[in-house]
């Protein structure tokens, strides 16, 4: 199979545990676009946060896409155009916030390039590590928030957070997307909205088959895609779960596993 497309989250994924790209990965990956595989970086993140690493990777002049939010926008990076944009409603925001506060857990959402919470603490500060965007604390999260916003966090102990994950997946089935993006951060989007459902949409409008795409990720809020994806691949530092699910799984993000799918299912390919 000659595969077109390479998804790739970042945090624990592309990035080594020093939010950096290692030089064999990154040579692997301009080797590709190189030759005319898509390279798209698939996160959490917000699009601010994610920028920079597609500029490292040069995905404006080779024409590819970066999925932010989990999915709920997907953008342009030779134009900057958003070609899909899904939100959350002021009332839905408000009505998390409640619940936010009935679990136990802090709230955050995003500005053009700051953090809205009403206190920080040290998972917003991890949040505001990975992203580069600032801290806005804000006396009235609710009051604050007064338009539709793409996606918020509930964010805290690790214990708290999956017994809320698995209580708000049914609580809110069908209402709103719910999944974990590290053992600390929940994840809000529009329901129907993942990095699967948004993948899905972009290979579509680029006539790139299901099975001509490689997806590899790490946590929870990438299994959509890697059970997508024609070739789903999980770090080895993945929970279990993940690799369960993936069709293969390949060495940690901290001894280049990226590098290593490219170089046996692209390259290897080219060489028969």
């Amino acid at each position: 199979m000659k595969y077109k497309m390479i998804v790739l989250d970042l945090d624990d994924t592309l990035l080594r545990d020093d939010l950096t790209i290692s030089p064999r990965t990154k040579e692997a990956l301009m080797a590709a676009q190189k030759e005319g595989v898509k390279v798209v970086l698939a996160s959490g993140r917000p699009t601010f946060g994610m920028k920079p690493i597609a500029k490292e990777l040069e995905l404006e002049k080779f024409g590819s896409y970066i999925l932010s939010f989990n999915g709920a926008k997907i953008t342009d990076c030779r134009t900057e155009e958003e070609i899909f944009s899904s939100t959350l409603s002021v009332e839905t925001v408000q009505r998390l916030y409640r619940i936010s506060q009935e679990e136990g857990l802090s709230i955050l959402t995003y500005g053009k390039d700051h953090i809205i919470t009403e206190q920080s603490n040290e998972y917003v500060e991890i949040e505001s590590g990975l992203t580069g965007m600032r801290i806005q604390e804000t006396a009235s999260f609710v009051e604050t928030v007064q338009e539709p916003v793409v996606k918020t966090l509930m964010v805290g102990d690790p214990g708290k957070v999956a017994e809320a994950e698995k209580k708000l997946q049914r609580q809110l089935a069908g209402e709103l997307s719910v999944m974990r993006s590290k053992p600390f951060f929940l994840e809000f989007t529009e329901a129907g909205v993942d990095k699967g459902t948004s993948l899905h949409q972009l290979i579509g409008r680029l006539g790139i088959k299901q099975e001509e795409v490689i997806a590899m990720g790490d946590s929870s809020n990438d299994l959509p895609m890697i059970r997508f994806a024609g070739l789903g691949v999980a770090m080895g530092n993945a929970r279990d779960e993940i690799k369960e699910a993936a069709d293969y799984v390949t060495d940690s993000n901290m001894n280049d596993g990226v590098a290593k799918v490219i170089e046996k299912f692209v390259f290897a390919y080219q060489e028969v």
